[in-house]
């Protein structure tokens, strides 16, 4: 029974609590950091070159009858001397009906791109 009395009054007796002083263990320092980055990019380019209707000829040593070319007609030529040399090249390029445009060129293109970067930063410090 002696000791019960002490219990009250440790529980009632204030106790000063401390705290100590942290200081940093370092005067200076650096830090580096290096990030690397890849960036992939596909592309493709689907593109197609129109034009218009074409009919023409041209030639060493012919004439079209008529003089002229007559684009609705069938056409002929004849000789302009007989038994020399002669040179004759048609070009007909006929337009689609629903559009009126004639597919001259299409172009297709894929390809992919690939680009890696590079950063490294440093950082010096000191107290």
């Amino acid at each position: 029974m002696k000791q019960l009395w002490l219990l009250p009054l440790l529980i009632l007796a204030p106790t000063a609590v401390r705290a100590n002083q942290i200081t940093p263990a370092f005067t200076q320092g650096s830090m580096n950091a290096t990030t690397t980055t890849t960036q992939t990019v596909t592309e493709t380019i689907d593109q197609k070159v129109y034009g218009g209707e074409l009919k023409s000829w041209s030639g060493t040593n012919v004439s079209p009858t008529g003089g002229t070319l007559d684009p609705s007609a069938a056409q002929t030529f004849t000789l302009d001397t007989a038994g020399a040399d002669f040179q004759l090249e048609l070009v007909e390029r006929l337009a689609d009906p629903a559009t009126g445009l004639v597919l001259l060129e299409t172009i297709d293109i894929d390809r992919t791109i690939n680009t890696n970067a590079t950063t490294t930063s440093l950082s010096v410090f000191s107290q």
